[in-house]
């Protein structure tokens, strides 16, 4: 393996299973700097060594940018330097909320935190077990443990399980949409199922009897031309008709047309083609129909050109029904950027046909509905001299994407909410599921409120430690300092009991540790240190020493002490 394939393949390793963008990364570097800058600080206000800085930085850049594919074992090393390294304290609250969100598993989430509290708490006892009472270290290293990498990792982890939970009933919820309109679709397949056999076994057989009384009929031989012609096209309608109800059911029950038979005779083209046809027929049947074209023809789609198709064929059958005997003209005029179809019709010529008018009174409605899915439109009114207009505007181009029956984005759930409209479902409520499970706006904002919540109760812990430390340590000043006049009141030679009398106990967290500073003590002998109350000095503090041994003082020492 090459130079080039080892560092890929490093870099691979570094940004761990998540993926490391530009911007992420650009978004770590400088969180370590900010946090490396901020660590620099903190190591000048403790007084720290340049070496103990330089390793500080080094620390914290590392674990920021390792904490996204080691989170337990950053937490531990993180933890534990910030016992011997300050300017790493800052960075522990970051590897908490790292560790929290990335480390799977809750004993092994138990277990990082354990692992990295202990750490902390035994390299600060190391570092500073022998300047100050264990119990005190212990105990503040534990809350600050708690306040800085517990409280953090508990939110993130929060944070993370309920986007996940949301993120899952999300996915759910897609399921169930998908599922609903399978089974919906699958429903309307046997409905149509059951329209079609209905339509093959009642229509079908009423068509097929037409078509054979009038070809018996149209061989009698005393009929005269005339009624032999019409009952030739009364027989040529009932065959077309087997032919559309035939492609009808074909349709309803497998969605495809059924081809016609090749013996049979093939149906007239229902498109514009097939709008001269009708009116021959038409006119064969002794209605005055007169056809007129304006521009220049264009092909249509095939949904435009059968939509035209059916507002001619339904207009001419009203007319025929409610008008009859009336003259009638269809007009087709290509316009720029459409097709319109006009049919009028004037008043009619007699009281009417002197029989039942049979309707169901969905034709013009059904040629909106058609014209409307298409791109279109239909107007049908009646005009000034008593007649009757039909009019339809269909475009030259494709059917609008939203005809489409199914669904092409399966996954996309308002692309399914408007086909499901479209199918008759009720509409979804997209308000109310959006308010519960949008997960990119309510759970980010209510994971960061849960968050800020979790860090203000722990900002206001800790302020409350701290309030009882510095009142802790007001409270212990009188029993760790003296003044420089008693200082030198007090002789070498003197009883132990009797300078023990006049000075402080000194058992204060001001004064521990201070006894092993400064000079050597003399061999044998227990020493007592206070603090003087005079020192003005901010760094450094004076320090009065006084060993005792065989229940005499035999010596006092005066020095500094930085803090």
């Amino acid at each position: 393996m090459d130079a080039k394939a080892r560092t890929r393949a490093g870099w691979d390793w570094l940004k761990g299973p998540e993926p490391w963008t530009r911007r992420a990364l650009a978004a770590d570097l400088t969180i370590a700097a900010v946090m490396a800058l901020l660590g620099i600080g903190v190591d000048e206000l403790s007084n720290s060594s340049g070496l103990k800085t330089v390793l500080g930085v080094v620390t914290v850049v590392s674990l920021t940018l390792l904490r996204r594919r080691l989170p337990a074992v950053t937490l531990v090393v993180g933890s534990a330097a910030s016992g011997l390294l300050p300017g790493v304290f800052l960075v522990t609250v970051l590897l908490g909320w790292s560790a929290g969100r990335r480390i799977i598993g809750v004993g092994r989430a138990l277990g990082a935190f354990l692992l990295a509290f202990l750490a902390a708490v035994c390299l600060t006892f190391v570092d500073q077990g022998t300047q100050t009472q264990p119990l005190l270290v212990v105990v503040f290293s534990t809350l600050l443990f708690l306040a800085a990498t517990v409280m953090p990792g508990l939110a993130s982890r929060y944070w993370h399980q309920r986007r996940t939970l949301l993120s899952a009933l999300q996915e759910r919820n897609d399921q169930l949409l998908r599922e609903r309109t399978m089974v919906a679709g699958q429903a309307r397949l046997r409905e149509r199922q059951r329209i079609a056999q209905d339509m093959h076994d009642s229509l079908g057989h009423q068509l097929a009897l037409i078509s054979v009384h009038t070809g018996a009929l149209e061989v009698d031989p005393a009929l005269t031309d005339r009624q032999r012609e019409a009952v030739g096209v009364l027989r040529q309608a009932s065959v077309a008709a087997m032919h559309e109800l035939r492609e009808v059911v074909g349709i309803l029950r497998d969605g495809v047309e059924a081809p016609a038979p090749a013996e049979e005779a093939q149906p007239a083209a229902r498109g514009v083609a097939g709008i001269a046809g009708i009116v021959e027929a038409a006119r064969a049947a002794g209605t005055d129909v007169r056809l007129g074209t304006a521009g220049k023809p264009r092909p249509l789609v095939a949904a435009c050109d059968h939509a035209a198709y059916r507002i001619v064929q339904e207009a001419l059958t009203n007319a025929y029904k409610h008008a009859p005997g009336s003259a009638i003209t269809v007009e087709l005029r290509y316009e720029d950027d459409s097709l319109v179809v006009e049919i009028a019709n004037g008043p009619a010529a007699g009281r009417g046909s002197g029989g039942e008018v049979v309707s169901g009174g969905q034709g013009l409605t059904g040629l909106r509905e058609r014209a409307r899915l298409v791109g279109g439109m239909v107007h049908a009114g009646a005009t000034d001299g008593g007649g009757f207009r039909v009019a339809g505007v269909l475009p030259y181009g494709t059917e609008p994407a939203g005809l489409v029956e199914d669904v092409a984005d399966d996954f996309g759930q308002r692309s399914q909410a408007r086909a499901l409209a479209l199918k008759g479902a009720p509409p979804m409520d997209w308000a109310a599921l959006d308010r519960e499970l949008t997960v990119p706006v309510r759970t980010r904002a209510g994971g960061v409120a849960m968050g800020c919540g979790i860090a203000v109760a722990a900002l206001v812990l800790l302020i409350i430690v701290m309030g009882a430390a510095v009142v802790m340590l007001v409270g212990s000043a009188d029993k760790a300092m003296i003044s420089e006049e008693e200082y030198d009141a007090v002789h070498v030679g003197e009883s132990e009991h009797a300078v023990r009398s006049r000075l402080p106990d000194g058992n204060s967290v001001l004064t521990s540790g201070m006894d092993r500073k400064g000079p050597q003590r003399p061999e044998g002998s227990d020493c007592l240190a206070l603090i003087s109350s005079d020192s003005s000095k901010l760094t450094e503090d004076t320090v009065f020493r006084f060993c005792f041994r065989d229940g005499k003082l035999v010596d006092k020492q005066a020095y500094e002490v930085e803090q």
